[in-house]
């Protein structure tokens, strides 16, 4: 397998590196401090084709590859997580099960208005009590003539206050075994008994909107049912698994960009008479992490490969993000270290780094979800 990037794969890399280092680094701090999503960024990341990177141009995408997915989300982390999960989950989740499994109408209605950045996309699936259990949710939707009534709440839904609509996961058979009774339904922002009930604080990421949102007695027409009845849930698992690329994309992005700040900074920073890097504990902090990103970036890559040529490529993205998200986060750590005490203050952005790569081995299957998801498929 060769994974030299095309030259238009390579110019989508400057194009997006050169607007997030012109638009997103010099407010990328503020946007973090003051925990405030950045809706003037919204119409720049539609233009630059960033919110309809996956939908087809008869929709008014950028009808791009999973590949060029993974890049774009990458090179915006490497200057701030915060927009590469908002970029991520609005393409990869929201917009995605649309995409993937809505009907004509629903595209027609959902999918320009994603892409132009009038409407952000969210996707509900994770609720307070189930998490990795994603199966066992509580909210349901209870079919009443030609409509459904959903009651529930979503805990940590990115873009959930933000969103002009959300897809939302529902357990509508409770007769049948968990994951043969959920069904995926698109709420419309302004939905009677639809709010965002909670703003959650962070440890990283701040500058995304996360909520928690309830569902009380929110009455929606089966013409917004998503697929068919009482499958969502399989449906579910395929978008968690391109999800997958791109939140090992977002890692690997926040790693690389750790690194470089950590390169220049040993350059420039002298000690006993000379610069850091020329010390050997250094160097070989450098050396390993850079080992480990460039490592993470070839499973990234064969994944986004693999799901491109339409082959099975599940336990590729499980080990992708598995490793990505591992090795960023030592990465990112010892980016710090070498920053010393300066590290730890917020005059650098690898402490906005480090805390939000954190995000990767929890978001879209933790760690321990991935190792489950890889050995499975080698004993079964």
């Amino acid at each position: 397998m060769d994974f030299e990037l095309s030259e238009q794969h390579q110019l989508l890399r400057a194009s997006v590196r050169e607007f997030c280092e012109r638009e997103v680094r010099p407010h990328a701090k503020a946007w973090d401090e003051a925990e405030r999503f950045p809706h003037e960024l919204v119409p720049k990341l539609a233009e630059l084709g960033l919110l309809g990177i996956r939908i087809p141009e008869e929709y008014g995408g950028a009808a791009m590859d999973t590949l060029s997915y993974a890049i774009c989300v990458e090179e915006c982390a490497r200057v701030d997580g915060s927009l590469a999960l908002t970029v991520a989950s609005h393409n990869g989740l929201g917009t995605s099960h649309i995409l993937s499994f809505g009907n004509d109408e629903q595209k027609r209605k959902y999918l320009p208005k994603a892409a132009r950045g009038e409407w952000l996309a969210a996707w509900a699936l994770t609720e307070p009590g189930s998490g990795s259990d994603s199966a066992g949710m509580q909210t349901t939707a209870v079919r009443d003539g030609d409509s459904w009534v959903i009651d529930g709440t979503k805990m940590f839904i990115t873009q959930g206050s933000v969103g002009g609509f959300c897809v939302v996961l529902a357990r509508t058979n409770k007769q049948v075994p968990p994951q043969r009774g959920i069904t995926a339904f698109v709420v419309d922002r302004g939905t009677p008994g639809f709010t965002a009930s909670k703003h959650l604080e962070k440890y990283g990421c701040r500058s995304s909107d996360t909520v928690e949102l309830t569902f009380d007695g929110v009455r929606v027409p089966d013409s917004h049912r998503i697929g068919a009845v009482d499958q969502g849930f399989y449906d579910t698992m395929k978008i968690l698994d391109r999800g997958r690329i791109s939140i090992g994309a977002m890692a690997l992005g926040l790693g690389r960009g750790a690194l470089a700040a950590a390169v220049a900074y040993a350059k420039d920073r002298r000690a006993f008479g000379k610069a850091i890097a020329e010390f050997q504990a250094i160097q070989w902090k450098l050396a390993d992490a850079q080992t480990e990103l460039d490592a993470a970036e070839l499973l990234i890559y064969r994944a986004a490969w693999l799901c491109d040529l339409g082959r099975p490529y599940g336990p590729e993205a499980a080990m992708g993000k598995l490793f990505a998200s591992e090795a960023a986060t030592r990465a990112c750590n010892e980016a710090l270290q070498i920053h010393g005490g300066y590290g730890y203050t917020r005059e650098f952005d690898v402490e906005r780094h480090l805390r939000d790569v954190k995000l990767c081995e929890i978001g879209e299957g933790t760690s321990e979800v991935q190792r489950m998801v890889i050995a499975k498929n080698m004993l079964r």
